[in-house]
């Protein structure tokens, strides 16, 4: 069994950590923007193209006290490198976290890389290349309590980035946070969604791929471990294959979003269209003041403005007024979720929260707000 760690956005430990014990993780435990957990090479391969949450799987391969450059440069040197890296290889460094002594990454990266290349000099008179852009092996240390460890990235581009989404408005929500708001809010796929403010429709093109049971590393060119001197090709691509299979043919129920502009629609079209879904989930152009219920039960789920496409307070206030307004009136028998970066403005929604909870949107503090809608 290899130790290996997720890295997730602050606040989504405990929820990440439920994803990967569904995957087959082992002794799961959530840590600071992280989570901790253990399993074989094809638990790698499958985390990596399953989970909605992380941002990186790292597989952790030493950890030794460190307390200077000359522990670090010895430590690295211990560890075997021609398992991992062979001269006609590329790699990089990335290096997190301090000690009192090493307080400087660049440095400390600096470190870990001449400890390699000095080792490989020795075994084989020859070096790898470095390549920050795309390396074939990416390795990130990180320095705490006087400590060393060591991990190899398997990701490569974080998993957010699932490959289906060129287009994004002016202040897209990440991939992986729809993903989570969608497990906070409890949405089963049977009952139908709809964003009013879907932007270029990442809440719903999330909850599209989750219904329809679409692996999101699918859309993905290569993921980082591809290129490892330990890549199972076979055993990938019946990975790959067994995802292929396991997908949906039909959404249990609808899914819709609808935005006032035309330009981000048409935006979530095209998303729509590169993730397969374009048959499936529906977008259309409505002002918030033309939105309706389509159905008489239901999740609206909606991330609205902080105050990048609207003008004023003012303006935003007299919006989520509007917003609070439109939930009353017209989804009666409807539970709604609403994720905000602002207490003001979301006390103008004027309805009573059945729920809060805290969620990080990049480094800002929000709240995902539920009502129902009796």
């Amino acid at each position: 069994m290899n130790q290996y760690f997720a890295t997730v956005g602050r606040g989504l430990e405990a929820i990440a950590a439920q994803e990967l014990e569904q995957l087959g993780a082992a002794a799961v435990e959530p840590q600071f923007c992280g989570v901790a957990f253990q399993g074989d090479r094809a638990l790698l391969y499958k985390v990596n193209l399953w989970a909605r949450i992380p941002f990186r799987i790292l597989w952790e391969i030493d950890q030794f006290p460190c307390w200077d450059a000359t522990d670090l440069y010895e430590g690295i040197r211990d560890i075997d490198w021609s398992y991992f890296l062979t001269p006609d290889r590329s790699f990089a460094v990335s290096a997190t976290g301090k000690t009192d002594r090493l307080n400087h990454s660049h440095f400390t990266a600096l470190q870990v890389k001449n400890a390699i290349v000095d080792q490989q000099w020795d075994q084989f008179g020859e070096r790898s290349p470095i390549d920050t852009e795309r390396p074939d092996l990416l390795v990130r240390v990180h320095l705490a309590q006087e400590r060393c460890s060591l991990s190899l990235d398997s990701s490569g581009s974080s998993l957010h980035r699932r490959g289906y989404r060129p287009a994004v408005g002016l202040a897209p929500l990440k991939e992986s946070l729809a993903a989570a708001l969608l497990q906070i809010s409890g949405w089963d796929p049977s009952q139908m969604l709809y964003d009013p403010l879907c932007g270029s429709g990442t809440l719903p093109l999330e909850a599209g791929l989750m219904a329809l049971q679409v692996a999101p590393g699918l859309f993905r060119d290569r993921f980082g471990f591809e290129s490892w001197c330990d890549f199972d090709a076979q055993l990938f691509d019946d990975l790959r294959q067994q995802a292929q299979a396991s997908r949906r043919k039909a959404l249990p129920a609808p899914i819709w979003g609808s935005d006032r502009e035309l330009e981000v629609v048409d935006q979530a079209i095209a998303n729509a269209e590169n993730s397969g879904l374009a048959e499936q989930v529906y977008f259309s152009q409505l002002d918030l003041s033309e939105v309706v219920a389509p159905a008489d039960s239901g999740v609206v789920i909606c991330n609205p403005p902080y105050g990048e496409r609207l003008g004023s307070d003012s303006d935003l206030g007299a919006f989520y007024k509007q917003l609070g307004d439109v939930l009353k009136q017209q989804f009666k028998g409807w539970t709604a979720f609403v994720l905000s970066g602002n207490k003001e403005l979301a006390r103008a929604i004027g309805l009573k929260s059945a729920q809060r909870t805290p969620v990080y949107n990049g480094g800002l503090l929000c709240q995902l707000m539920k009502y129902e809608l009796y």
